[in-house]
């Protein structure tokens, strides 16, 4: 589609410890008068705001409802500046850093958009500071996290090579998706893998920092359940998004979270694995239509949330 506009604007903000952040804003095509909640969007463990692109530019675009929508790239990862101490690479942290985000943008309330660690971010936000967080949208993450796909990340993170050329890129992120996303074809890839990488020079250049490794070394077993940070969402609507090939988010888990939550809803991504790449009109379609929902009932008082 020809754009005549700049589909975002950036943000940049210096954080508490002089960290240089980076975010976007993609703002609403039109305004009607109808409110409608801003959508900030948090990044898988590794990954950066570019993961959100085609779904911030569609829900922004929307045709009868769009809305403005935030993505954020954690320290050490996409364009926010790498931390000298790897130990700041944790969850308390970057949330800190996300508050200070919605802070700056004012958008305290914001639905959020959680893939893998933004969900958990997001479920850490609701429990700390519970009015920062509006409707969550979970992207294949839960408050139990199965130990076979936390192995596969750890296996990975720090000691993907970089690649010489986005074909060569592209190559690489099909062959470590082909069991879990068969259906992601190659030039696809080309374009997932424009997300996980930087670009200098027009090349592929080091998506994160190698040492957010380290974070990951010192875990011991486990991650424990986090049962009590998911029941700080009971204020707001909940949808979960399941990759049908997860290795994250059993079913199971889902459906305990929908047995504890009072406003809940789920949806599988068919052939995708962890976590579904919100770049399929279908599952873009069912999280439009969740966010619309979540607005229609707050501007009926006795359907609010919150």
């Amino acid at each position: 589609m020809t754009r005549t506009y700049q589909a975002y604007r950036e943000i940049v903000f210096t954080a508490r410890d002089g960290l240089r952040l980076y975010g976007r804003h993609y703002p609403a095509a039109f305004t009607d008068g109808t409110h409608r909640r801003p959508v900030l969007c948090l990044a898988g463990l590794t990954r950066n705001g570019r993961d959100f692109q085609v779904i911030a530019e569609a829900l922004s675009q929307h045709a009868q409802a769009p809305r403005d929508v935030y993505t954020f790239d954690y320290r050490g990862r996409g364009l926010s500046e790498s931390d000298p101490d790897w130990r700041n690479y944790s969850v308390p942290l970057e949330m800190v850093d996300v508050l200070d985000f919605v802070t700056i943008t004012g958008i305290a309330g914001a639905s959020i958009i959680g893939t893998s660690r933004g969900g958990l971010i997001a479920m850490v936000m609701a429990a700390a500071q519970p009015r920062s967080v509006g409707p969550v949208v979970l992207n294949d993450i839960g408050p139990v996290i199965d130990q076979k796909g936390l192995g596969r990340i750890s296996a990975y993170v720090g000691r993907i090579p970089l690649p010489s050329s986005w074909r060569e890129a592209g190559a690489l992120v099909h062959d470590m998706g082909k069991r879990a996303f068969p259906h992601v074809g190659m030039e696809e890839c080309i374009e997932v893998a424009k997300q996980w990488f930087n670009e200098h020079k027009g090349r592929p250049a080091p998506g994160y920092d190698p040492a957010l490794s380290n974070a990951l070394s010192v875990l011991d077993g486990p991650i424990p359940a986090l049962w009590p940070q998911f029941e700080a969402l009971k204020r707001v609507p909940v949808l979960v998004l399941r990759g049908e090939n997860s290795d994250i988010l059993s079913a199971a888990t889902v459906e305990e979270m929908r047995r504890r939550h009072p406003a809940f809803a789920s949806y599988v991504v068919p052939a995708q694995g962890h976590a579904p790449l919100l770049r399929d009109a279908e599952t873009i379609d069912v999280v439009a239509q969740f966010l619309a929902s979540t607005d229609a009932a707050e501007r009926q008082p006795r359907l609010a949330y919150g």
